[in-house]
């Protein structure tokens, strides 16, 4: 008998996203409009107590943005991990600011809060953490050195829609925070971003930098882009916006099951989550030995038919793009981590029948 597939991640589309997308085309109106502003209104009150949040055309560029919009520059230099999707370092880089690339603590991924502390310098800017995988950074220690510091936070939150940190939602401890909609993320808009603006100074310098860098028609107060988000895209994301919650619950019920089902296995290690800590897991990582991880991976697909994930094989301060500002850095529990993760699916499509077969699967190629 052939195992249907059972995918990583898989965007889930439906009915109503489809009949808001044939609304916005009858309409006339498709570029940004209405819908834009509709949606970044609902995606403030529903994830970051409405704090005032522009819509762009990606995650990348609301990082991007965000950090122009703060005032990160030539000269500056601004602290990311390594442990990330190149993204976050890239949207540094292209400020004209220096990523400088710090290790990350080992139980949840995130930055190591002494590992900031030592590389600090008077060029540095801002501290830019990674909400990963779903799991808050580490809050109170992290905004205990930038206010020490007198430097600012900027979030990373493209992963961590509805995550929390002792009762704040993700998204309003920064000068600013950057939410991804790309279609695998824990919701969707086809493609675009959020930036939720701590100040309405910058949520003003990224809606000029958006449109061309102009807040009225042609007449243009900055050097901008073209990152506007479409209302075809913004009428996907208001439907999934009245979906996301449950779709979270699914997930985080999902993980309790793979928890539970993982739990005794030997040489697994399953997600931690922090006191005090809400995670959205958007993705469920394990961590299992250097030299079983690759053959899991493979495994899983060719023998179970499972799809997985490995995020990330290459620490940013390693890859060709990035390597030019780290040279000869040393950052274990970064090496560490790349070795050892592997994500398994957890999105909320899942049926109880497909997380036992997931756990029967990792437990027959690790513990058996």
């Amino acid at each position: 008998m052939t195992l249907e597939f059972i995918p990583a991640a898989k965007p889930l589309i439906g009915d109503e996203e489809r009949e808001a997308v044939d609304r916005v085309l009858r309409s006339g109106m498709i570029a940004q409009g209405p819908e834009v502003v509709a949606f970044e209104r609902e995606f403030a009150d529903h994830f970051v107590s409405g704090r005032e949040t522009v819509a762009v055309n990606s995650g990348t560029s609301g990082q991007h943005l965000g950090l122009l919009a703060a005032g990160v520059g030539p000269g500056d230099e601004v602290i990311v991990p390594s442990f990330t999707f190149a993204a976050t370092g890239n949207s540094v880089a292209l400020s004209g600011a220096t990523p400088v690339f710090v290790d990350i603590e080992p139980t949840y991924f995130t930055l190591d809060p002494a590992a900031v502390r030592a590389a600090i310098t008077p060029r540095t800017k801002g501290i830019m953490p990674v909400h990963l995988y779903g799991h808050p950074f580490l809050v109170d220690e992290i905004e205990a050195i930038a206010n020490e510091h007198g430097i600012a936070i900027f979030e990373d939150a493209a992963q961590a829609h509805g995550a929390s940190w002792k009762g704040r939602p993700v998204g309003t401890i920064g000068d600013f925070a950057m939410f991804s909609l790309y279609p695998t993320k824990n919701m969707t808009s086809g493609e675009g971003g959020m930036v939720s603006c701590a100040t309405g100074e910058i949520a003003r310098n990224v809606r000029v930098l958006r449109n061309q860098g102009m807040e009225k028609q042609y007449e243009n107060e900055a050097i901008g882009f073209n990152a506007r988000m479409t209302d075809i895209h913004a009428a996907i994301g208001r439907v999934q916006l009245t979906k996301v919650d449950a779709w979270t619950a699914q997930r985080q019920r999902n993980a309790a099951l793979l928890d539970a089902g993982l739990a005794e296995i030997s040489g697994v290690t399953t997600p931690t989550v922090a006191p005090g800590a809400v995670h959205v897991y958007h993705q469920y990582t394990i961590r299992v030995d250097a030299g079983e991880r690759d053959r899991l991976h493979t495994a899983l697909k060719d023998e179970y038919s499972i799809g997985s994930g490995v995020y990330y094989p290459i620490p940013n301060h390693r890859l060709p793009s990035l390597a030019q500002f780290a040279p000869g850095l040393d950052l274990p529990e970064t090496e560490r981590a790349a070795r050892e993760v592997l994500s398994l699916p957890v999105h909320p499509s899942l049926a109880e029948a497909d997380i036992a077969r997931i756990v029967d699967a990792v437990s027959t190629l690790i513990g058996g």
